[in-house]
């Protein structure tokens, strides 16, 4: 089986939770394109993120996006606005969200920040937001006082995952153990030198069947 062409977030790749980290301190902040800027989460801007987050087909419906933002940010809105992100457009549409934000299940004591729920809508892919905007939201993790910072991520989105991977950002050790095979997979979809010790998946190690 040869490989069909794959979305840069693709249903059809196996599913593989993916973790990453980096020390943070002393990571250079890479600037937007001309004509965008960045502002912070406002009152009301719920449906916002939800419609860039549906665009970047992280969501399917904006049940699934509700549902989302309930578990994650529902009753913590106040601490979003110095957290959470948007990339504004020349044309003043916000277009691009990240969160400089922690781990909600507790589990994680080591202090670490953890980035969030990058999305940019599918029409400035492309343009070069994705970096610059999580170099910006690690610095906000900076000024909090934090040195380390951690990335949830998964297999379906293997184009983010060479993203973090080209700002340093690495596996963390227990993760490739336990997503030895997710990893294979990034390591074939993206030839990232950072895997460069692993072996790449097959063909047909990387699709649902």
């Amino acid at each position: 089986m040869s490989l069909p062409v794959l979305d840069n977030h693709d249903p059809r790749i196996r599913y593989y939770e993916l973790l990453l980290e980096a020390d943070i301190d002393g990571m250079p902040e890479l600037p937007l394109p001309a004509g965008y800027s960045y502002v912070f989460y406002q009152d009301g801007d719920r449906d916002t993120w939800i419609d860039i987050e549906k665009s970047a087909r992280e969501f399917s419906t904006l049940e699934e996006g509700k549902e989302a933002w309930g578990r994650y940010y529902a009753g913590r809105e106040e601490t979003l606005k110095n957290r959470m992100v948007f990339v504004v457009n020349p044309s003043g549409q916000k277009v691009a969200t990240a969160t400089a934000y922690y781990d909600i299940t507790g589990r994680d004591a080591s202090g670490s920040g953890w980035l969030h729920w990058v999305a940019v809508r599918r029409e400035e892919q492309g343009r070069g937001l994705s970096k610059p905007l999580i170099t910006h939201v690690l610095a906000i993790m900076r000024q909090m006082g934090q040195t380390h910072a951690k990335i949830p991520t998964q297999t379906t989105t293997w184009v983010a995952c060479k993203v973090y991977l080209d700002l340093g950002f690495r596996p963390i050790p227990k993760n490739l153990i336990n997503s030895r095979d997710g990893w294979r997979i990034i390591r074939r979809l993206t030839d990232h030198p950072a895997l460069f010790t692993l072996d790449p998946a097959s063909d047909d190690e990387i699709l649902e069947r």
